[in-house]
């Protein structure tokens, strides 16, 4: 009987102390308390982790591991290698989102050949065995990618996680064969890049010979990686979706989450139970795409998280606070590039795009720019880099690139303006056509004037490039310039005529890149030009039909951050063109040159309103002989033609001279998303040799304003503009429509 009464008793007291709560347990035994905190995936979800460190750290929580997927490797590596959550909370707001989900290259980045591409076409689509296909990523996760390399620059040399300030794991999926992949090995911010790339949205990244995509396909809630970490105690973070009913599942992006939720869902309730302490935000309302909600994101995770706080300051270690990291390294002592062995590119190619060379100290910026253009390049498929540190010989930039297999695309856009009218452009491009480096693209355009683009250029870096390029243009418009300083208009007593222009260039020339950022070219041009008019008779309707020999030069700048409405940087371009010889249709011909140059400066006074100030000058030296190389100003939203140029208050090709100098300051407001409203204010001199006499800052002025609406699309700039002038009596609307070609 008394045996029978100690075992129950030892039941008892088994069961007892069994039932107690864990820390209760942790601590009664005198065992340490190891804190893990698992932080679940979610997308723009999982701002909600950032709101539940703050309330941990105002508990003195003391976090000992750390496992992380998608969103929550993000987050949860960062707060890893020593950031606390204010400061991951300042790097968050900060980060434009939309630039990781486009895989927004910023225009600075791109060299003026690239530029001068992306602001001409509207769609790309690559071209296999003549199939046109659909890109396999909108993203190659590239934005993330430098960011977590310059976040973690701490951590360069830290090849085990276990290393870091608190150990850290992350879970990404093989997309081959479906296998979960434990990180918590190599190159840190290539390791959350993995973990953190959703299928079709981002890339997969290769590490170590396998393509990685978001570890939440696999394992959205690595808590038993990170109790085999050592970790008695478990915080559990979780903001990914619930599985919802047909009535929810609207769009891609819900479908592709629910997809991922099918394979997960099941192992959860387990999950929950081993967590201590549980926090679930109330975060249904918002999406794995509602960045702009960050915010309130956040401040859902710190309310979920007072919830338990009780719980919370439990576990606390009494005096514990995360000061976070001292600063945030922006600089690399570049020792050296290293580049992986490629077939087709050479090393002097890459070098050129990167913009960085061997023995130069650089900022994560420059690094980020070099990347951003070889993403803009389209030559490689994958492109990712590691950082090896050493604190006597600095850092080694590891670059390994994938080349795409795909080598030709077709692109098309379209446009509408008052010279060209409307215009559909189709495109063709090859890559390595006869040569490493080189492309060769053809536009043909058609519409109300049929016109062509031609190009052929091997790329050599920062050495001297070679490149081909042949252009025919041609317009029809009554216009209020004659060639003739209005001669002729007098003489036919109307105020218009009808111009027939048309312009076929074929050039050679050589083209580098130096200071990063300049490019200078020179080559030689013939040129046929034939003006004509249908309101002459017709014994005689030609203004000119020659064909021209120059040689030419020029040097030009450009970081603005957007072509059509710019807040920020500067531009400056010159030309000098030396005419040598002509056909000579006229029978008047002497040789001629022409010199412009302008100049702009974008500024921003706050987030929303930004002024352009922008400045040009041109004038002919030598004999006055060939009056159609004239500047012609007047119109808005054509793509200058010789020169051609815009003036606000004018019709287009309304006044005309040998020589101007034109100034433009717009004032611009941005609201809601890419909606602008501005206002511009011009004035010009032009005539013929303005520059000769020393009053011309005093002669005649044009005047011209303009107010409008503009809109950025996917097609390019929408803009509507009414324009006026003090010496005019009506008013004009210019409309542009599309990427101007």
């Amino acid at each position: 009987m008394k045996n029978i009464s100690f075992t129950l008793l030892l039941s008892i007291l088994f069961s007892s102390s069994f039932a107690q709560h864990p820390l209760d347990s942790l601590q009664q035994n005198k065992i340490p308390v190891r804190v893990g905190l698992v932080l679940s995936g979610g997308g723009a979800k999982g701002f909600a982790h950032i709101g539940v460190l703050k309330v941990l750290e105002e508990a003195n929580v003391k976090i000992d591991f750390i496992g992380g997927t998608s969103m929550g490797a993000i987050v949860g590596g960062l707060y890893a290698s020593g950031y606390n959550a204010t400061q991951i909370d300042s790097i968050f707001k900060t980060t434009n989102f939309d630039a990781i989900i486009q895989d927004q290259i910023p225009r600075t980045s791109k060299n003026y050949y690239i530029k001068r591409n992306d602001e001409r076409y509207a769609l790309t689509l690559p071209v296999d065995n003549f199939r046109i296909g659909v890109p396999t990523a909108f993203s190659k996760g590239l934005y993330v990618y430098n960011l977590m390399s310059k976040l973690l620059h701490s951590a360069l040399d830290i090849n085990d996680f276990s290393q870091l300030p608190i150990p850290f794991l992350c879970i990404a999926t093989d997309i081959e064969t479906g296998e979960e992949v434990l990180l918590k090995k190599g190159y840190l911010p290539q390791a959350i890049s993995a973990s953190a790339a959703f299928p079709s949205l981002f890339a997969p990244v290769e590490i170590e010979g396998r393509l990685l995509v978001d570890g939440g396909v696999k394992n959205n809630y690595p808590i038993e990686e990170v109790l085999k970490m050592g970790a008695n105690y478990i915080i559990g973070v979780d903001v990914q979706d619930g599985l919802k009913t047909r009535e929810n599942l609207t769009g891609a992006t819900k479908i592709l989450v629910q997809v991922t939720n099918l394979s997960i869902s099941d192992g959860m309730t387990k999950k929950r139970e081993d967590t201590d302490i549980y926090i679930k935000p109330d975060i249904k309302d918002y999406g794995v795409v509602s960045f702009a909600e960050g915010s309130h994101i956040i401040e859902k995770g710190a309310e979920a998280a007072r919830e338990v706080l009780d719980q919370l300051k439990k576990v606390g270690t009494p005096g514990y606070i995360n000061k976070g990291k001292k600063e945030i390294s922006n600089e690399l002592t570049v020792n050296s590039i290293q580049i992986n062995s490629l077939e087709n590119y050479t090393r002097s190619y890459v070098l050129g795009k990167i913009g960085i060379k061997d023995q130069e100290t650089i900022t994560y910026r420059q690094l980020r720019s070099g990347v951003d253009n070889l993403a803009a390049s389209r030559d490689f498929s994958t492109i990712s880099y590691t950082i090896d540190h050493d604190k006597e010989c600095g850092e080694t930039i590891n670059f390994r690139l994938t080349e795409n297999p795909i080598k030709t695309y077709f692109k098309v856009a379209a446009h509408y303006d008052g010279l060209y009218k409307t215009s559909v452009l189709a495109n063709l491009t090859r890559k390595k056509f006869l040569f490493k480096n080189d492309v060769i693209s053809l536009d043909a355009i058609v519409g109300d004037n049929i016109r062509y683009n031609f190009d052929y250029y091997i790329d050599n870096g920062f050495h001297f490039s070679f490149g081909v390029k042949s252009n025919f243009n041609t317009f029809s418009r009554n216009v209020g310039t004659d060639f003739s300083e209005g001669k002729l208009l007098e003489l036919l007593g109307v105020n218009s005529i009808n111009l027939n222009f048309t312009d076929f260039s074929n050039a050679v020339y050589l083209q580098t890149i130096f200071a990063h950022k300049f490019v200078l070219g020179l080559g030689v041009e013939l040129k046929h030009l034939k003006i004509k008019s249908e309101t002459l008779s017709n014994d005689s309707p030609d203004f000119d039909n020659s064909t021209y020999v120059s040689a030419f030069g020029y040097l030009k700048y450009d970081s603005y951050d957007n072509k059509f409405f710019p807040k920020k940087g500067w531009y400056a371009s010159g030309d000098f063109q030396y005419y040598h010889s002509s056909t000579d249709f006229s029978k008047n011909f002497h040789p001629f040159s022409i010199a412009k140059a302008d100049a702009g400066y974008a500024y921003s006074f706050t987030r929303n309103l930004s002024a352009n100030f922008q400045t040009e000058a041109g004038f002919k030296i030598g004999a006055d002989s060939v009056p159609y190389f004239d500047f012609i100003l007047g119109g808005y939203g054509f793509e200058p033609l010789n020169n051609i140029r815009p003036f606000y208050g004018f019709d287009f090709l309304s006044l005309s001279g040998d020589s101007y100098i034109k100034s433009t300051l717009t004032l611009d407001y941005s609201f809601f998303r890419r909606h602008h409203l501005n206002f511009s204010t011009n004035l010009a001199s032009i005539g013929d040799g303005l520059f000769e006499s020393p009053d011309w800052p005093s002669a005649h002025k044009y005047f011209g304003y303009a107010v409008g609406y503009g809109l950025e699309t996917m097609l390019g700039p929408i803009e509507i503009k009414y324009s006026w002038s003090p010496e005019l009596a009506k008013g004009f609307t210019f409309v542009a429509l599309g990427y101007r070609f």
